[in-house]
């Protein structure tokens, strides 16, 4: 499936998300800006919604990309399906989903190759950043996209008795690779500090795939490469979050600080301060620079609605944790999309761009998006879900077990 055609039916279909914080919405900071008097979920309605979101996901399972996809597509195509059994889990708390996960996760993990470094990693022709396809590379977004929810998934199973019994060494074993992980993109001089804090970016050298060594890129790693746009450093970040919440090590909730530093550096405010505005892509550091000082990539506000439904999920996040973004941010998030971005209808609800551009014929369905992980911080955003959520579609996979967890928790969903 070619990329570009597999993210107008993945992370841009419908007004939902495909992966939402696992931290709860209540207590402390975030449960001060949590929506007051929400709107009840009818138990009939999340029944119907259970019974279709099973049967969706278990009819999506035979696609097994487990077994085939590598690089940046461990993130859009096998991610999906771990975040919904993670989710599931959660929801349910029957182990079937655990068993479904394990098996997702070893059948993608074994495939890995050791690399000229000696760290194992998922290879393909491509990175998604601005180098020639004419080598082989791994993707940190991938592998931080489908990291994440088997790290905690690997927590839920250390926590409890029975499912350390059956489940606990590859538990281990899932921490062990997300930790080598780690020290894999921090060796090849992938994170880079700068003066508003700090951002991954995709390397400029592969593997040759004649001589199986790394190409001439790998002795400038420090000095070259491409700064991922900001939706995929989220979701990186998002994984530095977890990998913190299951570790308690302060290198990953270090990086994901730096990262929202930057990331709300480049937040403006329009219409007088009520909404917030920014681009998908800004240069982080003189490696983001052609030799004649253009930048290397257009500078703006995308057309696609959906990259900054990511984002968004990335500042809820970090202010979940207690991470850069305040009550006033989220408050001025709910007010761009519900006030600003919102046509005013609940049935049906459409979003305009962020900037009230115009619809790109591109992504005529998606020029914005419901900001999901907003919904527990806003009644009207909640309605709007309720009203219009699709727990059979792709977004769904995710979107309807973390809601239905959350739901019926009423507290931290850990």
């Amino acid at each position: 499936m070619r990329r570009r055609c597999f993210l107008k039916r993945t992370v841009f279909a419908g007004a939902g998300l495909v992966t939402l914080s696992n931290r709860a919405m209540f207590g402390g900071k975030a449960g001060d800006a949590v929506a007051k008097n929400r709107a009840a979920l009818e138990p009939a309605l999340a029944k119907d919604w259970l019974a279709r979101w099973q049967e969706h996901i278990v009819g999506e399972i035979h696609n097994r990309y487990c077994e085939r996809e590598l690089g940046e597509e461990l993130g859009w195509l096998v991610s999906p399906f771990l975040n919904g059994f993670y989710y599931g889990y959660l929801a349910t708390r029957e182990p079937k989903w655990i068993e479904h996960l394990a098996d997702w996760a070893d059948s993608w993990i074994k495939r890995g190759v050791k690399e000229p470094d000696g760290y194992i990693g998922w290879p393909k022709s491509g990175t998604g950043g601005l180098v020639e396809k004419s080598f082989l590379t791994d993707s940190l977004l991938g592998e931080a996209m489908a990291l994440r929810p088997v790290v905690l998934m690997a927590q839920e199973i250390q926590g409890g008795p029975g499912l350390r019994e059956k489940f606990g060494r590859r538990a281990e074993s899932w921490l062990e690779v997300a930790g080598k992980t780690f020290e894999k993109w921090e060796s090849r001089d992938c994170w880079r500090d700068v003066k508003e804090g700090g951002a991954w970016v995709v390397p400029a050298f592969g593997i040759d795939e004649k001589t199986g060594k790394w190409t001439e890129g790998y002795a400038r790693r420090g000095a070259d490469g491409f700064s991922n746009p900001d939706n995929k450093q989220n979701h990186i970040a998002r994984w530095m979050v977890a990998m913190h919440d299951v570790t308690g090590k302060p290198v990953y909730r270090e990086r994901a600080e730096k990262w929202f530093q930057l990331m709300k550096s480049r937040m403006k405010t329009q219409a007088g301060g009520k909404y917030f505005v920014w681009n998908y892509w800004e240069p982080a550091g003189p490696w983001d620079y052609k030799t004649d000082g253009s930048t290397q990539h257009w500078v703006g506000v995308h057309p696609n609605g959906g990259y900054y439904a990511i984002d968004v999920e990335g500042i809820v996040c970090a202010f979940e944790h207690d991470l850069v973004f305040t009550r006033e941010d989220i408050q001025r998030l709910v007010a761009t999309n519900r006030d600003f971005m919102w046509n005013q209808q609940m049935n049906g609800a459409k979003f305009q761009r962020i900037d009230g551009g115009t619809t790109d014929p591109r992504w005529k369905d998606s020029p914005g998006l419901l900001w999901t992980p907003l919904v527990p911080y806003d009644e009207t955003l909640r309605k709007i879900f309720l009203v219009n959520h699709n727990p059979a579609s792709w977004s769904g996979l995710v979107t309807t077990p973390w809601f239905l967890a959350r739901e019926a928790a009423g507290k931290p969903l850990k």
